[in-house]
């Protein structure tokens, strides 16, 4: 038995999303103040006994408290989760399940519990809150509804959880109420839910450090292991001595060391660890116990405030999440079906070998402590939220559900500056485009290129509020560079800059799209030949056709003609939510006279745009700059495409310069294009 969707309405950003769970890990991704936090804290809520607060509600529904009060007709807002749970129908456990929900029919592979925060009495609170808050002579009164109940647990006086169970009848799901006592206890039976909170207290100060971990074994140890008389056992141990209580531990706690080695600490050359007593006849009955470091080779220990924060860390999670498993696997009366254990930012303080490690290397400890106690049944569902590209880096696609900030139910995008709500997707419903240069590829081989290249270089796009396509190693050099020139606005944003080339941008349109993240696009016009092998050309060659297969993708032509005379309102690309920029013709002026040159690519197009810096010698070029702008033309051309230009060298020169070169038009335009579709889109509070 596993969860496999749960559903959450009008609970802070989660207006209303449906977040599919893989049955072994699951990973929450997006930008800050997405939501992923929020899913989190709406288990937490409902099922890890945290109270509501009034501002749990969607900002959406704040409005119904006051409508509640003004109309005795409206309804007071509710907050919802829904759990659906994949049944195995020839499974001892859809017995168990089965007898739970007697109602269930049709399907029997599915089953659904939903928990409503509601209010208990909703004449009750009105009337309470019209006697502390008489109406006024103009009409108002001294507080509205939704502070009163944010006052003195007002909330948690009126509202209280029901329980339902659900039913798929056709398109329709069908609740049908459980009394609270009923409903509590169903969900007990079938689920157990354990947080590893992101706050982990793990810090720096030395004080603070000096015992976290000591304490934390010495909880495990009394929860988890099998002990004799502690008293008895532990005044023994200290008469014989310290030495041999220490080898006590090193016995009790062999299981949790070897699962903290698996998880690749410490390394090959740190010190080992050993938990060593340290106890004395006033205090044996505390357990008090201290962990040290041991450097075996000289024989000599260090407190546990003489290690690192990611060691600290690590260790830790691995305590929790393994205090946690046993915990459920040897509940004896009435153990849940299922364990789910959230994951918060695991990537604190850890490397990024750590973090790339983690996932793997926490479920393979799992999955070899259920066969050694029970049976592969016994592996929790990991949910694991992370901004941490490192950690994605090892995620098949199709476990990832990307958090996405949208607007609320109803509002037009273009209108609004902040927002409110969150939509979740899964990328196991991601298709890429198959359709490349007019030729057919599996859907396969299109996915295992976006992977791949997504896992070398860019698993930071799913925590970006844009993206930027370029061409190549020069302009993701420069970019940088030339967003603090043009456009420094954009610097307040999260931008990803993906480095595709000409002849795969398109390729990365459909999961952009299917993420809504808006990009640009900064490509090469690539003039070639008309005739015979398509050889690199002048743009301004009659018939000179493009080469570029992104550009011919995006807007159907492949003559440079076509593609010069294509208006603004072309590249801005609304209904893909991108902007195609490529090089325009510059009006370039010298003694008197002028030329229009346009550049085949971007460093062309840079020396044409900065053409008066270097005749000046305010930057230099390795090519004697002629008088006559045709000749210029000319000579800039044939520098810049016969290879002679070394494109890194030319990126570095630039970068290295305090000249106060100008960005090419076209890359102007572009970034102020994307300036103007992220400002003012704010997000709110809440992750």
């Amino acid at each position: 038995m596993r969860i496999k969707n749960i559903r959450i309405k009008n609970f802070r950003r989660l207006e209303n999303v449906s977040i599919d769970i893989e049955s072994d890990e699951t990973v929450f991704v997006g930008p800050n103040n997405s939501g992923k936090t929020s899913a989190t804290a709406a288990m937490r809520c409902f099922i890890g006994n945290k109270s509501f607060n009034v501002h749990d509600f969607s900002v959406s529904r704040i409005k119904d408290f006051e409508a509640f009060i003004a109309d005795d007709g409206k309804d007071l807002p509710a907050i919802e989760l829904d759990i659906w749970f994949a049944v195995d129908p020839e499974s001892i456990e859809f017995g168990r399940a089965f007898s739970l929900i007697p109602k269930l029919s049709g399907n029997y592979d599915e089953l659904g519990v939903r928990m409503r925060f509601e209010a208990s009495d909703a004449g009750e609170l009105r009337s309470d809150y019209s006697e502390k808050y008489p109406l006024e002579e103009n009409g108002s009164r001294g507080q509205n509804l939704f502070h009163y109940l944010s006052f003195d647990r007002n909330l948690n006086r009126y509202f209280h959880t029901s329980y339902y169970s659900l039913e798929r009848i056709g398109d329709d799901v069908v609740p049908h109420p459980l009394n609270g006592d009923e409903g509590k206890k169903l969900l007990q039976t079938l689920v157990r839910v354990d947080f590893v909170d992101a706050q982990r207290n793990i810090d720096d100060d030395e004080e603070s450090r000096s015992n976290r971990l000591s304490v934390a074994f010495a909880s495990y140890y009394k929860k988890n292991l099998e002990q004799a008389d502690m008293a008895e056992s532990a005044n023994q141990l200290i008469d014989e001595s310290n030495q041999r209580f220490t080898e006590h531990y090193d016995k009790h706690f062999e299981g949790l060391m070897k699962m903290i080695r698996e998880l690749g600490v410490p390394s090959v050359h740190d010190r080992d660890i050993r938990i060593v007593s340290s106890l004395s006849p006033e205090t044996i009955l505390q357990g008090n116990t201290d962990l040290f470091y041991i450097d075996k080779e000289r024989n000599h220990e260090l407190p546990e405030a003489y290690n690192g924060l990611g060691f600290k860390n690590l260790v830790y999670m691995a305590i929790q999440i393994s205090h946690f498993h046993l915990q459920w696997m040897r509940t004896e009366v009435n153990r849940p079906l299922i364990q789910i254990v959230f994951v918060e930012e695991p990537e604190v303080h850890l490397h990024a070998q750590v973090q790339q490690t983690f996932i793997s290397n926490i479920s393979s400890i799992l999955r070899n402590a259920a066969r050694s106690e029970v049976d592969e049944a016994m592996i929790p569902q990991l949910v694991v939220t992370t901004h941490s590209a490192h950690i994605l880096d090892t995620v098949e696609f199709s476990k990832v559900r990307y958090f996405r900030r949208c607007g609320l139910e109803g509002e037009d995008p273009s209108t609004i500056s902040t927002f409110n709500a969150s939509e979740v997707l899964s990328l196991r419903e991601f298709r890429p485009d198959t359709k490349i240069n007019g030729c057919e590829i599996s859907e396969t081989e299109a996915l295992r290129f976006l992977q791949r290249y997504l896992r070398l270089t860019h698993c930071d796009l799913f925590f970006a509020d844009a993206a930027i396509l370029v061409e190549g190693t020069v302009e993701k050099l420069l970019l940088p560079r030339m967003i603090e020139k043009s456009t420094p606005l954009l610097r307040q944003s999260y931008i990803t800059t993906l480095e595709v080339g000409g002849a795969y941008a398109h390729r990365f349109t459909g999961l952009l799209e299917f993420l809504s993240i808006p990009y640009l696009v900064i490509t090469d016009i690539d003039s070639v030949e008309p005739e015979g092998q398509h050889k690199a050309c002048r743009v301004d060659t009659e018939g000179a056709m493009t080469s570029n297969s992104s550009l011919k993708q995006f807007f159907g032509v492949s003559s440079i003609a076509e593609l010069i005379g294509l208006q603004r309102e072309k590249k801005d690309q609304k209904e893909h939510n991108r902007f195609i920029a490529f090089q325009t013709a510059l009006d370039v002026k010298h003694n008197g006279s002028s030329e229009k040159m346009l550049g085949r690519t971007m460093e062309e197009a840079f020396i044409y745009q900065n053409l008066d810096m270097y005749r000046r010698r305010e930057m230099e070029l390795d090519i004697e700059i002629p008088q006559c702008l045709e000749k210029t033309y000319q000579a800039v051309y044939k520098f810049v495409n016969s290879g002679a230009l070394k494109k890194t060298d030319f990126a570095l020169y630039v970068l290295g310069s305090d000249a106060q070169w100008t960005v090419p038009e076209y890359i102007s335009e572009g970034l102020g294009w994307l300036k103007d579709h992220l400002n003012g889109n704010a997000t709110a509070d809440g992750d």
